[in-house]
């Protein structure tokens, strides 16, 4: 493979990309490339296997597949721009007719449609121009959740605010929600496995989301509606913007 510049290791973090095919030996191929030139990716074979990387890592890309086992490829493309607007999605796949070019960008939500085979290292200049071109384009008045150091800025980055494993866990299922929403019950059992012995009860979420909203608080500005809303009979709304940071 030739040496391509620039490349994702001379950021301050690497672009963290989430790669869905089914064909094991073009995916192994796809990760060992992607991973050399300084990507971190995660793999899956299906749309049940990127869901259960979903609810644990924030992707900047996604690198999918239209011909999938299960739920297809165009489906689950649709999900994650429903899902992660700001995130970046490239279509890979061997259909070549027009009607699927049109339909990946129309339903599926896709910023690019490539078609297989693919060159490598256009690969990866693609995902690099892609990748820097969202981070360069995430607005200002965004709040910022560091995974790594579970940090959560606001807009004016005057302050950060120190996270528990557990709120972060709340706001990174919030942000991917659909509509930002979620029931009562599925924030619990995000912490089953965690608390086996002893399941989150909603009056320990109420705890948890009040304490999260207090931390909100601080960093808001006088006026500024809650960051976290009750939705009455369902859950909880997430109602501000945030980026993820690595």
């Amino acid at each position: 493979m030739n040496d391509l510049h620039p490349d994702p290791r001379e950021s301050s973090s690497p672009l963290v990309l989430a790669l869905v095919e089914d064909d094991r030996l073009l995916r192994e191929e796809i990760e060992v490339h992607l991973k050399a030139h300084g990507f971190e990716v995660h793999a899956a074979n299906s749309a049940s296997g990127l869901d259960e990387l979903n609810a644990r890592i924030a992707f900047d890309l996604y690198l999918i597949d239209l011909n999938l086992p299960g739920e297809n490829g165009l489906s689950l493309c649709r999900r994650v721009r429903q899902s992660r607007p700001d995130a970046g999605i490239v279509i890979m796949t061997a259909r070549v007719a027009l009607h699927d070019r049109i339909a990946g960008y129309k339903q599926g939500g896709a910023d690019l449609y490539l078609t297989k085979p693919v060159s490598p290292d256009e690969l990866v200049l693609v995902l690099l121009s892609l990748g820097r071109r969202l981070k360069h384009s995430q607005a200002s008045s965004e709040w910022s959740l560091s995974l790594r150091d579970r940090t959560l800025m606001g807009p004016n980055q005057a302050l950060k605010l120190r996270l528990t494993s557990k709120e972060k866990t709340i706001l990174l299922a919030l942000v991917q929600a659909k509509d930002n929403t979620l029931e009562s019950g599925v924030l619990c059992d995000l912490f089953a496995e965690e608390d086996s012995d002893a399941l989150m009860s909603k009056h320990a979420l109420e705890e948890l989301i009040a304490r999260l909203r207090k931390k909100f608080k601080s960093a808001q500005a006088d006026g500024d509606e809650p960051a976290i809303k009750s939705v009455w009979g369902v859950g909880y709304q997430l109602c501000v913007r945030i980026q993820f940071v690595h």
